[in-house]
């Protein structure tokens, strides 16, 4: 090699060499504080783990497996830490914001309508709504990831004989819904023990609605949850209903006999006009599929073509009653003392109605399901604010979970919670009247619960998870922050750092502040980017918390990818205080 060259390479390594990580002033002085003579006995250590960490019940034996954890960095000293031993442990994998140890720690023993719960749109596509394939793997990837609700479009196969999924008047390629059935029943219980519902969004005539009773009972077995083909009177719980399977859709109705054929035509031509006139630009000026605009209508519209009753076994598997019923929506929103239902609104009719019932659709929500779904024109299988809905009580805010985004993080944030099992009991307000009398509404003005004082000191990890050209072609990357709240209007907030220049290891040291006047409804949302003055900023990973189950203290923050998977090495070492 010659010497230009030498140099050339030389000067390569040296620009992307990383610097040792150093602990932060607040991290050096808190060590200080709670050692002595530069070593943190057991004892030290556990007045840190309860007065700063706030872990009230940690024990000297707590502090001593802690100890004894960090002799793998090699920095152990027998009385003792060290400085270096006490920094590594703050920011290795056994300090996690979320203490997923504690497991599911929310009352279970509820109704159904008492939760939210993790639920997926259209779950067996792959990408787009219009042209991606069906299968049973992005079915898997979400219950893996703790779904809880999986909905499948089921269609007759081009020959007629069998029922196909895949996303109806679109180019979308079809998966067997056997297929389908038999990974919900080999993964449903992976991740969590809690049920798993499916709804069905169906299009099916009598003979092949019988076919697919005979498919479901085959398949889940004792498993499947069917009470029978009447309404229930009030939803079970998730305790009781642990590894259960439950159906869920539009039950068919069971037509007049062939002396009243003639109104069922008649019926069936009204309907299909109006499915017809349903597919031009509505109110917003936006074009929507035909789901969109009701997707259970398109149930009906499917049987009224058929004269036949329907099969009694496919009536008797509908656990939980989905449907509109007649009137607006203001009957829709009614109560009913004796049984419970299932209503699904799109992301449009949602903002529309929470102007004028958002108090009817809390009420509602107490008792009944409310299921909300993408508008049709997301055919990029984009998402929606989840907050809106769940502000509101809605327990099924349904989302493309093969999609990407914000929203899609936020969704992946808020079921961290409660062990990440899929279900999670919904704050007191949204389930009875106030003092007052008065219902929960997330726009009014309300005071302040707590503040979340947030203190981002650094951030390690990209050096071993990018190549070192990704950021920069010449030199280590420009990092900065973006941190702030998801939640009620009021709470919601991002604000960021400075910009640091080619730093593998950024070191920001910025606090910020941020009051809550909503806590039980919020996640802290956390984002890195690397500056980049020609094109958009570059990706450099992102979080997000519910603010319900952060962990006081100092605490290592993982980061994750845009599709949200975790990353190995990449993460935040950042201060947690409600003050």
């Amino acid at each position: 090699m010659s010497k230009q060259s030498y140099r050339i390479c030389f000067c390569f390594r040296r620009r992307f060499r990383m610097a040792a990580a150093e602990a932060p002033a607040d991290v050096k002085g808190i060590f200080y504080q709670y050692s002595e003579n530069e070593v943190m006995s057991a004892e030290h250590l556990r007045r840190f783990l309860v007065e700063v960490q706030g872990e009230k019940n940690a024990t000297v034996e707590d502090a001593q497996d802690i100890m004894n954890e960090t002799r793998h960095f090699n920095v152990f000293h027998r009385r003792g830490l060290n400085l270096e031993a006490f920094f590594k442990y703050l920011f290795g994998n056994a300090n996690p914001p979320i203490d997923f140890k504690l497991g599911v720690h929310h009352d279970m023993n509820a109704p159904l309508s008492h939760y939210f719960i993790y639920t997926g749109h259209n779950s067996y596509l792959t990408g787009n709504q219009l042209s991606s394939d069906c299968s049973d793997v992005p079915i898997i990837n979400a219950l893996h990831r703790g779904v809880r609700v999986i909905e499948l479009d089921i269609w007759p196969s081009s020959a007629g004989d069998d029922v196909d999924v895949l996303h109806g008047r679109t180019l979308t390629t079809p998966v067997q819904l056997i297929k389908c059935l038999r990974s919900i029943k080999e993964h449903a219980f992976t991740a969590s023990e809690y049920p798993v519902i499916i709804t069905l969004e169906d299009h099916l005539t009598p003979d092949l609605q019988a076919k697919v009773a005979e498919m479901i009972t085959q398949t889940f077995g004792e498993m499947l949850f069917s009470p029978g083909p009447e309404s229930l009177r009030q939803f079970p719980s998730p305790e009781s209903l642990k590894k259960r399977v439950i159906i869920s859709t539009k039950p068919p109705k069971e037509y007049l006999k062939a002396s009243d054929s003639k109104n069922e035509i008649n019926s069936a031509t009204e309907a299909w006009g109006k499915e017809d006139k349903s597919c031009k630009v509505n109110d917003d000026k936006e074009f929507d599929l035909v789901e969109d605009i009701d997707e259970e209508d398109d149930q009906d519209n499917e049987n009224h073509k058929s004269q036949q009753k329907v099969a009694p076994e496919y009536r008797r598997l509908i656990a939980i009653h989905a449907g509109k019923g007649k009137g607006g929506m203001q009957e829709w929103l009614k109560v009913d003392p004796d049984k419970v239902k299932r209503l699904s609104l799109s992301e449009q009719e949602l903002e529309k109605t929470i102007i004028t019932y958002g108090k009817d659709m809390v009420r509602f929500t107490r008792r009944n399901l409310l299921r909300i779904y993408p508008k049709g024109i997301r055919f990029d299988s984009s998402n929606y604010n989840p907050f809106i809905g769940w502000a509101h009580g809605a327990q099924l805010v349904a989302f493309n979970m093969q999609g990407y985004g914000k929203s899609l993080w936020m969704m992946h944030g808020m079921f961290r919670a409660n062990g990440g099992c899929g279900y999670i009991k919904k704050p007191e307000f949204l389930l009875k009247d106030g003092s007052r009398g008065e219902v929960f509404d997330p726009n009014a003005t309300l005071p302040i619960k707590t503040t979340l004082k947030v203190t981002l000191y650094m951030g390690e990890g990209w050096y071993y998870d990018f190549r070192h050209t990704h950021f920069d072609a010449y030199s280590p990357p420009d990092f900065y922050a973006r941190v702030g709240i998801a939640g009620v209007p009021a709470d919601s907030i991002m604000e960021r750092t400075e910009i640091l220049e080619d730093n593998w290891i950024p070191n920001w040291d910025k606090v910020f502040e941020f009051p809550l006047t909503v806590p039980e409804l919020a996640v802290l949302r956390i984002e890195v980017l690397e500056h980049d003055t020609s094109e958009k900023d570059d990706f450099g990973g992102q979080t997000c918390l519910p603010i319900s189950e952060l962990r006081k203290g100092i605490r290592a923050v993982p980061l994750h990818s845009r599709k949200g998977n975790r990353y190995n090495s990449v993460k935040l070492l950042m201060r947690f205080e409600f003050v």
